[in-house]
């Protein structure tokens, strides 16, 4: 149940019945009235703009509808007030009945409240992480794992059908390079000295795999040329990568629906039937680009080469698909897999890409709209930077990777749920600092600790009613009587809980699930300012002594807010904790 959504039906409602008595002309537009919470949460719970964008069609004052308006909502019982404010805004507020029921909601609901049918079952492709199969996830992977899965889990909750995928790129050099690698750490297994030159992976973690190439084929590989061994070590080496790379994800609590491999793309046509999609469309030709805008490169000559034609779906150049020695550039094989997800009946693809990849934004969305012919939407996130502290100090921790700090490391240090939960207090496409001791506080100042105790606090509430004898499980809760909650402290928790089902859209809807964790933060305030309230004043206290009605009532308001936290950590991806130790 969306709140804003009943109420902006009841506006409707109620503005349809102005026309059919003539108060308002038949033929306006109603397609623009909103219901939202007004910017100063003193003006009321809700307003709505409807007089201000029905005046002028209408040919009236903005006031006059209003205040009409006003009249025959304040007949229904879910209104307490409608206020005309300014030039015709309408302020409403809402009777403390309304807020009950979204509790009961809540309560009888459970773990699908605020569920929306936003998505209505559509099927959407969410690809992150794809990073090269070359050695451990860094820092920099976790947020986009991290941001990626929380997307497919708020798509999912909010009604669409959602496929996580990898993308695999083991069809190009740097593959090579790794088998390069493996193999000077399978030299290393026998014996012998070895010196990695510049652009090979100089990592530890290539020791174990070098040493299991040597138990599985001996010395089989021991200085024999590299055309001998290449292939074969190129294979090995990438599936013990994407093994680590697996479990690099499993200790984040991320798993994959599909992994799709780039090699799969070469020698099976599936390039060249991208290709010729593209071909029959008129949008692949021979053609010789302009110079590159700004400094001119030293190497840089006018060449023929074979474009796609992406500025006819919003590029701002074409864009070469085959080198000047007939194999495919980078792009080839990107088109071909979009090739492949649109052919598998997708209705949205999102793509997660690091802030590296910005300049393919363009060039993938004009090959997506090509190969669709505008059918198929796609988005990509972009994920910024990750910056390590501790204390507020730049923090560098033990390097495994021999370069730069990887996945494990960061988990390892704070574990899978604050790692996630912090990685998701940034929207995607702003910088994030994360202080490993700060992430570690035990303050309001630490928002996945401020959540989690929240959480922590209504069931050590929950333990203490049980202990006394009162039954306080959901079901029971849902039927309290829930009058005993009038306090305005008590109405504005009330008044959060039931803000959830429109989060979980907006959220949604802009694909943005850090605001699934602002809103959490928020949650967990309105909570905590309640229990603090009830050091001061005993009736805003949860448990009432020889009370139990009034108890189940106030214990209804928390437990139905914990139902929420939950909910939203498990969009997250984080689990809840029952108590803190």
């Amino acid at each position: 149940m969306n709140l804003f959504d009943d109420i902006r039906g009841l506006v409707l409602d109620t503005l349809g019945g102005l026309q059919a008595e003539g108060a308002l002309p038949a033929s306006l537009d109603l397609g623009n009235v909103t219901v939202e919470p007004p910017r100063d949460p003193a003006h009321g719970d809700m307003a709505t703009n409807a007089a201000m964008v029905l005046a002028k069609p209408a040919g009236m004052k903005p006031r006059d509808i209003a205040t009409v308006l006003a009249e025959h909502l304040a007949a229904d019982a879910r209104i307490d007030s409608a206020e005309v404010a300014g030039p015709g805004f309408l302020n409403l507020r809402l009777a403390p009945s309304v807020w009950h029921d979204g509790l009961r909601d809540a309560l009888r609901q459970g773990a699908d409240f605020g569920r929306a049918t936003l998505g209505q079952g559509r099927r959407v492709n969410v690809e992150y992480v794809s990073a090269n199969p070359t050695g451990p996830l860094h820092v920099g992977h976790t947020r986009g794992a991290v941001f990626g899965d929380a997307l497919a889990s708020l798509l999912d909750f909010a009604g669409y059908d959602v496929t996580r995928e990898y993308y695999i790129n083991d069809g190009g050099a740097q593959v090579d390079v790794l088998a390069r690698s493996v193999y000077l750490r399978y030299l290393e297994a026998h014996g012998q000295e070895v010196a990695f030159a510049d652009g090979t992976y100089p990592g530890d973690y290539l020791i174990e795999v070098g040493r299991a190439l040597k138990d599985k084929v001996g010395a089989a590989y021991v200085d024999e040329p590299e055309a001998v061994w290449l292939a074969e070590v190129r294979d090995f080496a990438t599936d013990a990568m994407m093994t680590l790379i697996r479990e690099d994800l499993a200790s984040l609590g991320v798993e994959m629906d599909h992994f799709f491999s780039e090699k799969s793309l070469y020698g099976t046509g599936l390039i060249e039937a991208a290709i010729e999609d593209l071909r029959g469309k008129g949008l692949i030709y021979r053609g010789v680009l302009e110079p590159p805008k700004g400094k001119m490169p030293e190497d840089w000559e006018p060449r023929e080469q074979t474009l796609f034609k992406s500025t006819e779906h919003g590029d701002d150049v074409d864009r070469p698909i085959m080198k000047s020695d007939g194999g495919w550039t980078y792009f080839a094989p990107d088109i071909a897999y979009h090739y492949d997800k649109i052919s598998r009946g997708y209705d949205l693809l999102i793509d997660v890409f690091g802030a590296d990849h910005g300049g393919y934004v363009k060039r993938m969305k004009a090959a997506v709209s090509a190969l669709s012919d505008g059918r198929v939407p796609i988005e990509i996130k972009l994920c910024q930077l990750v910056k390590l502290y501790k204390n507020g100090e730049p923090f560098k921790m033990s390097k495994r990777s021999g370069t730069f700090i990887t996945l494990r490391d960061v988990v390892d240090e704070v574990g899978p749920d604050v790692t996630r939960f912090v990685m998701l207090t940034r929207k995607n496409d702003a910088a994030l600092d994360f202080d490993f001791a700060r992430v570690l506080e035990q303050s309001k100042d630490n928002p996945v600790f401020y959540v989690q105790y929240a959480n922590a606090r209504v069931n050590s509430v929950l333990r203490k009613a049980t202990a006394a004898g009162i039954t306080v499980d959901d079901a029971t809760l849902a039927e309290a009587d829930l009058s005993v909650l009038s306090h305005e402290a008590e109405l504005a928790l009330a008044r959060k809980i039931a803000e959830w089902p429109r989060q979980v859209e907006i959220a949604a809807r802009a694909g943005e699930p850090h605001r699934v964790a602002f809103y959490l933060y928020d949650l967990a305030s309105e909570l905590h300012g309640l229990w603090n309230r009830g050091h001061d004043e005993p009736a805003l206290r949860f448990l009432q002594e020889g009370d139990p009605a009034t108890t189940r009532g106030k214990i209804a308001l928390v437990r139905a807010a914990t139902v929420v936290i939950c909910a939203g950590l498990g969009i997250l991806g984080v689990t809840p904790v029952d108590e803190m130790r």
